[in-house]
């Protein structure tokens, strides 16, 4: 058992997490939304620490990370759990499984041992992936601090619901991110999510602030988020929020978990979107899920030449000259090596 970090004790034994927007109140016996943080005799435990459930070595493109070391390999695990319980979920089998009284499973690993694994493979960066490395707070912590010391890069897959201690936290040790941004009204996260919509903006802001590379995420879903004046909603806040320079990355949405009533997402609703992101002045929109577009090339934003060419995760010469366009001289948002 490890003691888990940022939460306080209530009466009565009752606990209190702070590792997320949630606010967790847990009696004695309890778990949090996430059910991987248990309330043991008025002390918070996390139950993941060490029960590494998925490793892999991906490509960093496959986060998706399109203006971060592009064309390198990152070192990805994750443990069970989630703080979110999204219907149209793609990794339930890990997110979902503590919640419904299943063993927490996972391989014993520590933090020196990720780091040695990361290394091993060759990769340029670790990353926090798979369900939702929120909830594996202190493993992340602890494995990050050890990667930076050894000259790893550091990024975070999330649906960005942690609480301003985590953030601060993280601050010093997360050097890239790709937030979900699930949808833009706050009844899709009550419903769909069992969240809410406002801490995921705030904290968008919050990273963008504390000065990560950061991309956002929407996973299209027909009749739910694709409304074009929701979508107009969302791709204005990024531009006014996060700025123009903010990679945004439109996903195919496909029938899984429990939400198999929806067909696929069409190509020309995943056009529409990227049509409105340009439209309201964000210069990189991606298209996802949906095989080789010229929509997955990264553009000059000064002259348009394709700097980056991609054919779905594959990754093809990298243009630029310390990030700089050779067409044209014009600098291009990201972190492009060194």
């Amino acid at each position: 058992m490890h003691e888990a970090a940022l939460w306080k004790p209530l009466d009565q034994g009752r606990v209190q997490c702070r590792l997320c927007a949630h606010s967790c109140r847990i009696d004695e016996g309890g778990r949090g939304k996430c059910g991987v943080r248990e309330n043991q005799g008025g002390t918070l435990f996390t139950l993941v620490y060490d029960k590494v459930a998925a490793t892999n070595l991906d490509p960093v493109e496959k986060k998706p990370l399109y203006h971060f070391l592009p064309g390198t390999q990152t070192f990805s695990f994750g443990t069970v759990g989630c703080n979110m319980s999204c219907l149209f979920c793609q990794n339930a089998s890990l997110s979902q499984s503590p919640k419904n009284n299943m063993p927490i499973e996972g391989r014993k690993a520590t933090p020196d041992e990720l780091v040695r694994a990361a290394l091993a493979s060759g990769a340029r960066s670790i990353s926090y992936t798979y369900s939702e490395p929120t909830i594996f707070f202190e493993l992340m912590r602890d494995t990050a601090v050890l990667a930076k010391k050894n000259g790893l890069k550091n990024i975070m897959v999330s649906n960005g619901f942690q609480s301003p201690q985590c953030l601060k936290e993280l601050a010093p040790l997360i050097d890239a991110a790709n937030i979900d941004l699930k949808a833009f009204t706050n009844d899709f996260y009550v419903r769909i999510c069992g969240a809410k919509l406002e801490p995921v903006k705030k904290n968008l802001a919050r990273i963008r602030e504390m000065g990560w590379w950061l991309e956002v995420t929407t996973l299209l879903i027909p009749g739910l988020n694709d409304a074009e004046e929701e979508l107009r909603g969302m791709a204005a806040f990024l531009v006014k929020e996060l700025g123009p320079d903010t990679p945004w990355h439109l996903s195919r949405f496909h029938p899984d978990f429990t939400m198999l009533d929806r067909p696929p997402t069409p190509p020309a609703t995943l056009d529409m979107a990227r049509r409105i992101g340009l439209e309201a002045g964000l210069r990189f929109v991606y298209v996802g899920n949906l095989g080789p577009r010229e929509q997955n090339d990264t553009p000059c934003p000064s002259c348009g030449a394709v700097v980056v060419h991609r054919a779905g995760f594959t990754c093809g010469p990298v243009r630029l000259r310390n990030g700089v366009c050779p067409d044209c001289g014009a600098t291009v948002p990201g972190v492009w090596g060194g």
